[in-house]
């Protein structure tokens, strides 16, 4: 969003206002997974992470809901505003995303770091992806 105000010297679209937030919801995941080489201290502090209240596996999995959910929708808003090629782009990311999540699901806890590089990777070209799309 801060990208966009700043290149456009005034406020974005509607359409970049919604897609930002929409990959914010999505980021949360990424915050999620993030938070899982800290458990042990965050339950000693009393600090209430997801991965601390719900445990490894059900923090997982909510974040893979969370990810590949934001994507879902922001492939259906490309496909609505006419950018067939920019969702299948994200589609095939989206994919992949997924075949990784499977193997992170498998060994949450071990996993995350391993995912923050590679599925969070095609998180983020799917966000370029779709910049691509909104751009003037």
């Amino acid at each position: 969003f801060a990208g966009a105000a700043v290149c456009l010297r005034a406020m974005p679209s509607a359409s970049v206002i919604v897609v930002a937030l929409i990959y914010s919801l999505g980021a949360h995941g990424i915050m999620t997974l993030n938070d899982f080489k800290s458990i042990e201290g965050d339950r000693q502090m009393g600090l209430g992470s997801l991965p601390a209240r719900l445990g490894p596996d059900r923090a997982c999995r909510l974040a893979c809901i969370t990810m590949g959910g934001a994507q879902a929708a922001i492939v259906v808003l490309l496909l609505v505003w006419r950018m067939p090629i920019h969702a299948c782009i994200v589609v095939a990311l989206l994919a992949a995303q997924l075949a990784l999540m499977v193997r992170l699901l498998e060994d949450p806890r071990g996993r995350a770091p391993w995912y923050n590089a590679t599925g969070t990777t095609l998180y983020v070209l799917g966000m370029l992806v779709t910049a691509f799309a909104l751009a003037p």
